[in-house]
């Protein structure tokens, strides 16, 4: 029997293909975004202590009540927004879990969906299952900030939601809080929505970070998606939230209680006594991986790439226009057999990539060790 495919240009995504040819080739694999250093032991240790204890059937569908209570604080403490932990906040498999409940909550068939390419590869097929249309605009090397002007052209009486990113995957750029007054400007008169994925909210450099948390008029429309794997490096639990209104939320937990019901139940208890004993945790995390993003700049500051700016997430761009004419999913895979080292090609991201642009995206979430062996194999070049 013929099968007809609802994604029938979905295939295996280019993150597993890397690591798969890395491992295959025995090359050191800076393509998918993963640490490869352990978590806080005091984590870990809350998470086998709640195993053991016995902590181990359903939580309620939202989320432990304690870990949603922790939640709560982490937001006031980081953004000064006061948040109802049992009405507006809900606890995912994930913030993948979470910004497809999201999606499919609120598109109806032919609703647009504004996207900022590159954008990361999950939000399109949660579109296309929605039955909803893509809208996409294209950020520009080497700062890939939005013009404004050329969004709000964009913008129908269809459109139903903005997908926005920051700090952004794959490009390590952040929005500035005019940024966000520049959206509220070009959407507040129609019925839009904002979906803000802001996984790698505390990794940011430099300025205080932007979020939709601190928008009152944004925030009154808007899902904010978050990941505990990104802030405790985690990313194998599995463990994200989404914070938005009490009538988002409600739509969005009719998703949520058939997709997977609930999180397992002893992350979530490890996680809340964690926010609870060292709610400092988030602050340092900035620092960590500035520093690993330092390391790797500077291993690379006198090769023959060229490093674009990276002001936040745990990835870094290099322009490669100088080392190889060959496309970036070629050049990606020539790295893997002939250099040793694999990154993902940053056309993947994009609907229609700039014919002449020559990027690829590294993740610095490794230890020191791992960086400085991968940039003395591409310093070679």
């Amino acid at each position: 029997m013929a099968i007809s495919s609802k994604l029938p240009a979905v295939g295996t995504n280019i993150f597993s293909k890397m690591s798969a040819l890395a491992a295959e080739k025995g090359a050191i694999n800076l393509s998918q975004g993963f640490p490869d250093f352990k978590p806080d032991e005091r984590l870990l240790t809350r998470a086998s202590n709640a195993l053991l204890e016995g902590n181990n059937q359903y939580s309620p569908m939202t989320g432990l009540p304690v870990l949603r209570d922790a939640i709560a604080s982490l937001i006031a403490r980081h953004y000064g927004r006061q948040v109802d932990s049992a009405e507006e906040v809900t606890v995912t498999s994930g913030a993948s879990e979470a910004i497809f409940d999201a999606i499919t909550a609120l598109i109806q068939p032919g609703d647009e969906v504004v996207l900022f390419d590159p954008a990361y590869d999950l939000y399109e097929p949660a579109i296309t299952l929605a039955g909803g249309v893509c809208q996409r605009m294209t950020l520009t090397a080497p700062d890939f900030r939005p013009d404004w002007q050329a969004f709000a052209s964009l913008l129908t009486e269809n459109t139903r939601l903005v997908i926005i990113n920051t700090p952004h995957n794959p490009t390590g750029s952040c929005w500035t809080e005019d940024d966000l007054a520049s959206l509220w400007q070009a959407i507040k008169s129609q019925d839009i929505y904002v979906l803000s994925d802001e996984v790698y909210e505390f990794i940011h450099f430099g300025e205080q970070a932007v979020s939709v948390h601190k928008h009152p008029e944004l925030r009154a429309r808007s899902f904010v998606v978050s990941s505990f794997g990104k802030s405790f490096h985690l990313t194998g639990w599995k463990v994200g939230y989404v914070v938005a209104p009490t009538e988002l939320t409600a739509e969005l937990r009719k998703l949520h209680q058939y997709v997977t019901f609930c999180t397992a139940t002893p992350l979530q208890q490890a996680l809340a006594e964690h926010l609870q004993e060292i709610p400092e945790s988030s602050a340092e995390l900035a620092m960590f991986y500035q520093r690993k993003r330092d390391v790797l700049r500077n291993a690379l500051a006198n090769s023959r790439f060229t490093l674009l700016p990276c002001d936040g997430t745990y990835f870094q761009l290099l322009d490669y226009s100088a080392v190889s004419d060959l496309d970036d999913v070629a050049f990606c895979e020539w790295l893997i057999d002939e250099v040793g080292v694999a990154a993902i090609p940053v056309s993947v991201f994009y609907q229609q990539a700039p014919q002449d642009q020559r990027l690829i995206r590294l993740c610095f979430a490794k230890e020191e060790h791992t960086l400085l062996e991968a940039a003395q194999k591409l310093s070679r070049l």
